[in-house]
């Protein structure tokens, strides 16, 4: 990329609940990416997030302040962080100013992790947006712990709390189930790990939420919400082990294709230099069906596998 630096910025919004690893993912990506060869800027979004682990390049904790906020206007975290998102929006000359000098980065946005800022609050939407008239691309990269595959449940909910995400933020998006290294821990899975990756038939959740007997009285009401994750059909996710670069660089490249980054020759080579390299590191993650082979338990492969072929 000789000569002036691209007037078209590019970078990825993370989003997700809190503790799914949005600020680890920063972290691991932006090392990952420096590594390439990229030039990284990584902007923290969250006013809450203290003790950042990476080099922060903008920090809207400059702006303001949650415990300010909080102490000043006697409002909970949760109200606070909405009157911090939404003070930031009408001061966005500020963020402008501080993103502009950095013009020719890789942006990574550290966002706050309270879900209604990407379900239905407007403030976190419309920076997006404005960020889009400045000509910077961005993907949402939306983190959900992969331990909630471990209940029927909790993934309906998460189901359609990523969905009404990809809707109203209104960006390229990609769904990660993040800390992969960490679900074995939870159990084994019911299903393949494909089944929740790729969300394919959903009744066989509802066949698993029928034989408890509290969720078996919202049955219907848990049928319409499978039906609408399914009418959409918007909804899969990227296992992610943000310790592995295999795993990371599937990753990128799901979010590349999303943004329409598109690197060089020498970005090119350097990954594949660093993949080569990698090949005797201590690296474990491997692909969907060895994870699935790993996390599914043996008596309910062969029963699932029969299922699946139905």
């Amino acid at each position: 990329m000789a000569g002036a630096a691209p007037t078209t910025a590019f970078g990825q919004a993370v989003i997700g609940p809190p503790g799914s690893g949005k600020t680890t993912y920063c972290l691991g990506m932006s090392e990952f990416l420096r590594a390439l060869g990229r030039r990284v800027a990584v902007v923290n979004l969250d006013p809450a997030n203290d003790g950042l682990p990476y080099e922060c390049a903008v920090d809207v904790g400059e702006l303001v302040g949650l415990g300010d906020v909080m102490d000043a206007l006697r409002l909970g975290p949760n109200g606070g962080l909405l009157y911090c998102m939404e003070y930031l929006e009408a001061n966005l000359d500020w963020l402008r100013a501080k993103l502009e000098p950095l013009r020719g980065h890789y942006f990574l946005f550290d966002c706050p992790g309270q879900v209604e800022l990407c379900t239905h609050h407007t403030a976190l939407r419309s920076i997006f947006s404005q960020m889009a008239q400045w000509d910077l691309r961005l993907t949402a990269v939306h983190l959900v712990d992969s331990h909630y595959c471990t209940d029927p449940a909790k993934f309906i909910s998460v189901l359609c709390t990523s969905l009404a995400t990809m809707l109203h933020v209104e960006l390229p998006h990609v769904n990660l189930l993040s800390k992969m290294d960490l679900i074995e821990h939870y159990g084994k899975l019911a299903f393949n790990l494909d089944y929740y990756t790729e969300v394919l038939d959903l009744s066989y959740l509802l066949e698993h939420l029928a034989s408890d007997p509290f969720f078996r009285r919202y049955r219907q009401l848990n049928e319409k919400l499978v039906q609408l994750v399914e009418d959409y059909s918007l909804v899969s996710f990227i296992p992610l082990n943000i310790q592995d670069k295999d795993s990371i660089q599937r990753v990128l490249q799901a979010v590349d294709k999303a943004n329409g980054y598109c690197f060089g020759v020498q970005e090119q080579r350097s990954l594949e230099a660093m993949m080569s390299a990698a090949m005797g590191a201590d690296f474990h993650f491997s692909s969907t069906l060895g994870i699935q082979e790993k996390y599914l338990a043996p008596s309910e492969q062969t029963a699932e596998q029969e299922a699946m072929q139905l």
